[in-house]
C-alpha cells in the first residue's frame, strides 16, 4: 500500500481543522470596518446553507453571525440539542431587540480574542452544522487568505518527467503509461482484471483505472460500499456527499456505491494521474467504513 498504509483520516481531518482555525484567527485579527467575511458550505447558490459571517463593529470589536433555523433550509435545520450546543459554544440566540437585531446566532468579542472567535466558529461549522472537512467550506472574497497557495514560482514537488505532457498515439500507449505510473507509485505492477482495468488495493477498498475508448480520458472508480439496504436512504446520503465534494463524485449502481473521478489524458501528464490516484484512494478508503455502517452495507475488504 506504500504511502497509504499510515493514512489516518481522523488525524488528517483534525490537522486540517487546526490549520484552518489558525488561518481564520489570523485573518479576522486584521479585519477593519472596510471588509467583511462570510464562510459557508460549498452547497452554495442559496441562502439556506450553513454560514458564519464576520464584520467589524468598531476598531476593537468583531461581530460574528451564524445561521439559525430561520435562515437554514429544511435539510439543514438544527435539532433542539444542536441549538443548545450553539449556546454552549458561546453563541447568543437570535434576537429582535437591541442595537443590532438579527435572525441569526451572534457573538461580539474584542478583536484581540480572534483565536477564541475562530475556535467558536469552527465549533459551529464542524460540530453543529456537521461540515466534515474545511475543504467543504466556501469563503467569499478572502478565500485566498483562508486557503494559502504556494507562490507560482514554477517549483513543484513532482519530478521533471512527471510534469511533461505526452500525447498517446494509441490506447495501448496510454495503458502502458498508466501501468508504468502505477508500478512506480506502489512498487509493483498493477493487477489487470478480466475487463482490462488496472486494479490496486488501497486499505479496505479496491481502486480501478480504465482508459476511455477514445483514449482521451482515464476514469478512476472504487466500489466503496456493497449490498446497500434501502435505495432511497442511499440516494439521500449520496446527494449530501456530492453537494459537499469537489472532484470526487459518488454514485449508486444497483446495490453498490461507487466513488469516481477522471483525468484528462490527451495529453497525458503523469503528475495528474498520481494526484488523482492519491485523492480517490484517500477518500474511498477513508469514508467506506462509515458509509457502510450508515447504509447497512459492507466494505470491499475487512479492516485489518
Amino acid at each position: 500500500m506504500g504511502e497509504y498504509e499510515d493514512f489516518d483520516l481522523d488525524r488528517s481531518t483534525q490537522q486540517s481543522w487546526d490549520a484552518f482555525t489558525d488561518r481564520l484567527a489570523e485573518v479576522i485579527s486584521m479585519m477593519d470596518d472596510t471588509a467583511d467575511l462570510s464562510i459557508s458550505s460549498v452547497a452554495a447558490g442559496s441562502d439556506e446553507v450553513p454560514f458564519v459571517s464576520f464584520s467589524s463593529v468598531n476598531r476593537d470589536v468583531l461581530r460574528a453571525e451564524a445561521a439559525s433555523n430561520a435562515r437554514l433550509g429544511e435539510s439543514f435545520q438544527l435539532t433542539a440539542d444542536e441549538l443548545d450546543a450553539m449556546e454552549r459554544l458561546g453563541w447568543q440566540p437570535p434576537s429582535a431587540d437591541g442595537e443590532r437585531p438579527t435572525p441569526n446566532f451572534w457573538i461580539e468579542l474584542p478583536q484581540e480574542d480572534s483565536v477564541r472567535l475562530a475556535q467558536i466558529t469552527v465549533g459551529a461549522l464542524r460540530d453543529v452544522y456537521g461540515i466534515m472537512h474545511p475543504v467543504f467550506l466556501s469563503p467569499d472574497h478572502l478565500a485566498e487568505i483562508l486557503t494559502p497557495r504556494k507562490a507560482l514560482t514554477g517549483e513543484t514537488e513532482f519530478d521533471v518527467e512527471d510534469v511533461k505532457a505526452v500525447v498517446p498515439v494509441s490506447i495501448e500507449h496510454l495503458n502502458d503509461m498508466v501501468s508504468e505510473e502505477l508500478q512506480e507509485m506502489f512498487g509493483h505492477p498493477p493487477v489487470i482484471d478480466s475487463e482490462g482495468d488496472f486494479a490496486i488495493r488501497i486499505g479496505s477498498t479496491m481502486l480501478f483505472l480504465r482508459s476511455s475508448a477514445d483514449g482521451r480520458e482515464v476514469v478512476l472508480f472504487a466500489s466503496v460500499v456493497h449490498d446497500v439496504e434501502g435505495r432511497s436512504r442511499a440516494m439521500e446520503v449520496l446527494s449530501d456527499l456530492n453537494t459537499e465534494a469537489r472532484t470526487v463524485k459518488f454514485q449508486l449502481v444497483r446495490d453498490r456505491v461507487f466513488a469516481t473521478m477522471s483525468v484528462m489524458a490527451h495529453p497525458f501528464v503523469p503528475a495528474h494521474l498520481q494526484q488523482a490516484v492519491r485523492m480517490l484512494g484517500e477518500v474511498a478508503d477513508g469514508i467506506d467504513s462509515e458509509l457502510a455502517t450508515k447504509l447497512r452495507g459492507r466494505t470491499t475488504f475487512e479492516e485489518t
